[in-house]
């Protein structure tokens, strides 16, 4: 799994790559609470390349948007892949997050406050 960083605008994006599992989790987490600790107020994550994400992935997402909540942080994410979006949808999580077809739509939202 690879994680990049890029500012636009307000928004802070993290473009996430390959396989979210029980053995790259970690590091997600990590970035994640760098970011919670910052108090970052618009994040967007972009799971363009993201191939899969198993629960201890979910959870650490959960991890965030708990954090984030205490600070009124926005989180997004979007592009996800069908496999991905499943895992979501299974556990009904696509009902918790603001998930979007594409970044340009993800980050007219979280500019917008509707996310």
């Amino acid at each position: 799994m690879e994680i990049t960083e890029k500012a636009d605008g307000e928004i802070l994006i993290l473009s996430v790559s390959g396989e979210i599992d029980l053995n790259q989790s970690p590091a997600l987490r990590t970035a994640l609470r760098a970011k919670a600790a910052a108090k970052t107020p618009r994040l967007l994550l972009d799971f363009a390349a993201v191939l899969y994400i198993d629960s201890s992935g979910l959870a650490t997402l959960i991890e965030y948007y708990q954090s984030a909540r205490a600070f009124s942080g926005k989180l997004a994410l979007c592009s996800l892949a069908p496999r991905v979006r499943s895992s979501f949808d299974l556990v009904r999580l696509s009902e918790v997050f603001s998930i979007f077809p594409d970044r340009a739509s993800a980050c007219q939202a979280l500019t917008s406050g509707s996310s």
